[in-house]
């Protein structure tokens, strides 16, 4: 990403609604995993840092390509960050028993299935992959080419992704539904080609009825015996045969 974009990011991502329930989410997906997890493509840090407080027993470690990036990753975290990428990871066979990926197969810089079997190979047997990514192509805006994002993905796609990688015990489900229209009108009516980045820090207001609505979202998901249909973003989880 532009060197920008990690600044917002790295003032951004422990207050914005986004990335807080983002944060939730993936840790919830990695109940019942113990000992090491990597966060291959870290960016500033974000989850890692959340990752201490509410997952105090698990080993973290993270990867980013970016050298500011990691360096902040590494103060804000208190964990090792690793520079390299995810189409070659830098770590042995077998090494860790979850893998989370937030919004990292996007990237016009990774090739989705070189990236995929190396978390296959760094992963031990019945390890845990955690990802997620945008969805639908159709929804891609201005953010997207700041963050130089070449493809937005849908469940579908991205279980049989993950299918073809050799995983087993797939789910992968829509999010951020109920904001979902709120996403379209900003995205495909409201914004320009230069508009600035979808990440910020709002209005304490805004942040937090934004916020309240993933929260409903998320609770009655819990409740519901049926997925979202649409979505903002796909969450899927896999296992390492």
């Amino acid at each position: 990403m532009d060197a920008a974009e990690y600044t917002l990011m790295d003032q951004a991502e422990d207050r914005m609604w986004w990335y807080r329930a983002l944060h939730v989410r993936l840790a919830e997906a990695l109940a019942g995993v113990s000992g090491q997890v990597l966060d291959a493509g870290c960016g500033t840090g974000g989850f890692l840092a959340f990752l201490r407080r509410r997952r105090p027993d698990l080993q973290r470690t993270g990867l980013e390509w970016d050298a500011g990036a990691a360096a902040r990753a590494r103060d804000k975290a208190a964990a090792p960050v690793a520079r390299g990428s995810v189409n070659a990871l830098p770590f042995a066979d077998d090494r860790f028993d979850a893998v989370i990926s937030a919004d990292v197969l996007c990237h016009t810089a990774v090739d989705p299935v070189t990236a995929l079997a190396e978390v296959r190979r760094v992963l031990r047997p019945r390890g845990r992959l955690v990802l997620n990514l945008p969805a639908y192509a159709w929804l891609a805006s201005a953010h997207d080419r700041r963050v130089h994002n070449a493809r937005r993905l849908t469940a579908r796609a991205t279980a049989a992704l993950l299918a073809q990688a050799g995983f087993r015990r797939i789910k992968a489900r829509y999010w951020n539904g109920l904001l979902l229209p709120l996403m379209v009108v900003q995205r495909k009516l409201l914004a320009r080609g230069d508009a600035a980045s979808d990440v910020a820090v709002f209005p304490p207001w805004l942040d937090t009825m934004l916020h309240g609505m993933t929260e409903l979202e998320r609770r009655l998901q819990r409740r519901l015996p049926w997925s979202l249909p649409a979505g903002g973003s796909v969450l899927a989880v896999a296992e390492k045969p």
